[in-house]
């Protein structure tokens, strides 16, 4: 089991090629608190751990134990080796034959490697400790050159090639400490046990390298959120600081953040700035993109399909990417590859119809081929019981490896957001790009289901991925027509779950596009103007929303015909609002037409012949037609119990209204056991803020009121003005009907 522990934000030191004898007293150094540097055994290795590199952190922390072994052994020798290529290898073994002044040294013929491992070996010579610096490459740690160092050799090239660990000399007067970027490389040079896992900077530490970068200029605050925004990353949190201050007084740490917030383009520009790193190797690169990039392109060369499923990863949302959506990834990126009514202050609602049609669903997705994740027909991604894909997991290990990403225990994957801005720049600049986002929007469309009930479950795992795919619109007009399936699924689910906002902003995109590509009378066109519709009438925008559902039932009726279920869906919706309106006649009009036709098409248990019920008792409720409303009412909640269950939203819509119907009758405690039942189970379901919630909740309030429970009818109609305020906006009539309850109580 690796070793885990945790360095505070002081990381300034000397990073030279060689250091014997006393450090100079002209390098300024400030320790670390002591007591947490553990000491090390004869071998360890410093990797990192988690889901993002965090480079330059391991050598100054090398650097650290450099000093610190200074201080107590001063007679110990310490050499430093740059191990980033075979080149810079053999000349720091050069350097240290040099140094120490090995005996034959100079010979031409001889095997420097092998001459520095015997002088190591040799306890005549003291102790000593070797940093070996930057071992990330396989290729380095088994296929350098030289002699067996058990066979005198002539040259650096002569002899058997032999692994770099072999010039590694074992010894019990010295010790070697070993930095890597890639744990599978450290394993190879040092035990599980004597790997010393460097975790991420804590968000303390941040600060306080940050503040000492910035000295007065920084601002607590900005600062913070600065931190946070580069992901407490120690090279990020150096250059921008270095920019800062190159740049003050005409640049501040909040236009810094600003700027870093516009733009992908601009977060590049900001993190490909050079400075800030005096005492890094003159060969790394300060920018942390390069660096990213830099290891991206070797792992691209030694492992392609690894890269392949690094530059998927890159298009997610940086937390809970799914396993299924990644496994089967195609080679495509040329890498390797509720309503309100009005009626005595009280809110009645209508039954939450199903806007998205399910049968129309079903031939979408055969005719669009969105059940499939690549146009070469591979499946949805889960692999069959006992199938393992070896050449999957063998590519999550090098990504793991490489700290490029992280597992978690429910089969998902995080990564950092700057690794995956440092990808998708890498695939922008090989033209790479738009074939790998294609393929992402395909993944993500086929996966998204609707936003009804029965999917919010998966709905809210991919909720985060939708968004991310939605602000990376495709080129293509293939692609971008499942983009625009994905984008009105997610706007679906968003007016589900009551947030009018997003449901608008969806909807509208979904509906452009679909417009553009399949022309104003398609049906997925029309399915598109009704989400927008129903997203308005959840924001109380209820002119805008009859206009374009009177638009939408015409068209379906002349292109679909008048008993298509999209076209009675269509007729529901504007029902509902007319209803909104007060316009109890017309609505009650659509809403028999709708019940007749639904129960002879689609059956008198089908969702949508519920709804179509549960609406006409809603209007029935509304002209104070009691005994009619409560007849219909529970022939629904009967009903949707046993087809829907007890919990699902249109089953509680029922009962919400059946409470009022008793209300209106004075049958008060009737109505409070079901009010208090629905406010309970729609907190648990819904959410707290969620409107239906609220429409609850001031229910409950007026049937205190009724029954002179004045205190608590304040206390409830107090809770949902505030709540409403905050979700909903002090103009939207829920809210406005909220305050007015209140004043009357």
């Amino acid at each position: 089991m690796a070793t885990t522990t945790s360095f505070g934000d002081t990381n300034s030191g000397l990073q030279a090629g060689i250091v014997n004898g006393s450090l100079s007293a002209a390098f300024h150094h400030h320790h670390l608190a002591p007591g947490k540097l553990q000491p090390l055994r004869r071998r360890s290795a410093l990797t990192f751990a988690n889901c993002a590199r965090r480079p330059g952190r391991k050598s100054q922390l090398a650097i650290e134990h450099v000093y610190r072994t200074q201080e107590r052994l001063p007679e110990t020798w310490v050499f430093w080796i740059h191990a980033s290529s075979v080149a810079r290898f053999e000349q720091s073994y050069r350097d240290v034959a040099d140094l120490v002044k090995i005996f034959g040294r100079k010979d031409p013929k001889v095997n420097i490697l092998k001459l520095v491992h015997d002088w190591l070996r040799d306890g005549k010579n003291g102790s000593w400790l070797l940093v070996l610096d930057n071992v990330d490459d396989t290729h380095l740690s088994l296929e350098t050159g030289g002699a067996d160092p058990g066979v005198q050799g002539t040259g650096i090239d002569s002899g058997m090639s032999r692994p770099m660990s072999a010039y590694l000399p074992h010894s019990q007067h010295g010790s070697i400490l070993i930095t890597s970027r890639n744990k599978g490389v450290a394993l190879e040079l040092v035990e599980e046990k004597d790997i010393i896992v460097v975790e991420p900077m804590a968000q303390s530490h941040a600060l306080a390298l940050f503040e000492k970068k910035l000295g007065s200029l920084g601002d607590g605050n900005d600062v913070a959120e600065l931190a946070a925004a580069l992901e407490y990353m120690p090279l990020a949190i150096v250059q921008s600081a270095a920019y800062v201050c190159q740049r003050a007084p005409r640049c501040s740490v909040r236009q810094y953040l600003d700027d870093f917030r516009k733009s992908d383009s601009k977060k590049t520009s900001l993190l490909n700035y050079k400075g800030g790193q005096l005492r890094r190797d003159w060969q790394a690169k300060n920018s942390i993109i390069i660096t990213w990039q830099i290891s991206f392109e070797y792992m691209r060369s030694k492992w392609p399909s690894a890269a392949d499923l690094l530059s998927l990863m890159s298009f997610f949302d940086r937390q809970g990417i799914p396993e299924f959506l990644v496994r089967n990834r195609a080679q495509t990126g040329g890498g390797c590859g509720s309503g309100s009514g009005s009626g005595s202050g009280s809110q009645s609602q209508n039954q939450n119809q199903r806007q998205f049609d399910q049968s129309q669903e079903k031939e979408d997705g055969e005719e669009n081929g969105e059940n499939s994740l690549s146009d070469s027909g591979e499946d949805d991604g889960i692999e069959d019981d006992g199938v393992e894909d070896d050449g999957f997991e063998d590519d999550v290990q090098v990504l793991r490896n490489y700290s490029f990403i992280s597992c978690d225990s429910d089969r998902t994957f995080g990564m950092h957001a700057l690794v995956q801005l440092a990808t998708r720049k890498w695939l922008e600049a090989h033209e790479q790009l738009e074939p790998w986002k294609q393929q992402y929007v395909r993944s993500l469309s086929a996966a998204f289901p609707s936003g009804e009930y029965e999917n919010w479950v998966s709905c809210q795992a991919l909720f985060p991925h939708a968004k991310s795919a939605i602000a990376q619109r495709p080129k293509a007009e293939g692609p971008l027509s499942e983009w625009a399936s994905l984008t009105y699924n997610a706007a679906g689910y968003t007016w589900s779950k009551g947030d009018a906002v997003e449901a608008v902003q969806l909807s509208k995109k979904a509906l452009e596009v679909r417009k553009k590509i399949l022309g104003q009378e398609h049906k997925e066109t029309l399915s598109s103007m009704g989400m927008v519709g129903l997203a308005y009438r959840l924001g109380g925008r209820w002119k805008e929303a009859e206009e374009l559902q009177v638009q939408v039932m015409e068209t379906s009726v002349r292109v679909l015909g008048e008993e298509h279920p999209n076209t009675l869906s269509s007729m529901n919706n504007l029902a509902s609002t007319y209803g909104d309106q007060g316009r109890w006649k017309e609505a009650e009009e659509l809403q028999v037409q709708v019940m007749e036709t639904s129960v002879r098409v689609l059956g008198e248990e089908h969702p949508d012949t519920l709804n179509s019920i549960a609406n006409l008792a809603s209007t029935y409720w509304n002209q104070g037609r009691w005994k009619k409303a409560e007849k219909l009412q529970v022939q629904v909640i009967e009903t949707s119990v046993r087809v829907l269950g007890e919990e699902h939203p249109n089953t509680l819509t029922c009962m919400n209204n059946l409470a009022l119907t008793y209300r209106n009758q004075g049958r008060w405690k009737e109505a409070e056991e079901l009010q208090v039942q629905v406010i309970e189970t729609r907190k648990r379901v819904l959410s707290e803020g969620h409107p239906n919630t609220l429409t609850s909740i001031a229910n409950l309030a007026l049937t205190y009121w009724d029954q002179g429970r004045w205190k608590e009818a304040e206390e409830l109609g107090v809770q949902v003005m505030e709540t409403s305020v905050r979700v909903l906006g002090e103009e939207h009539p829920d809210t406005l009907s909220s305050m007015n309850n209140l004043a009357l109580i």
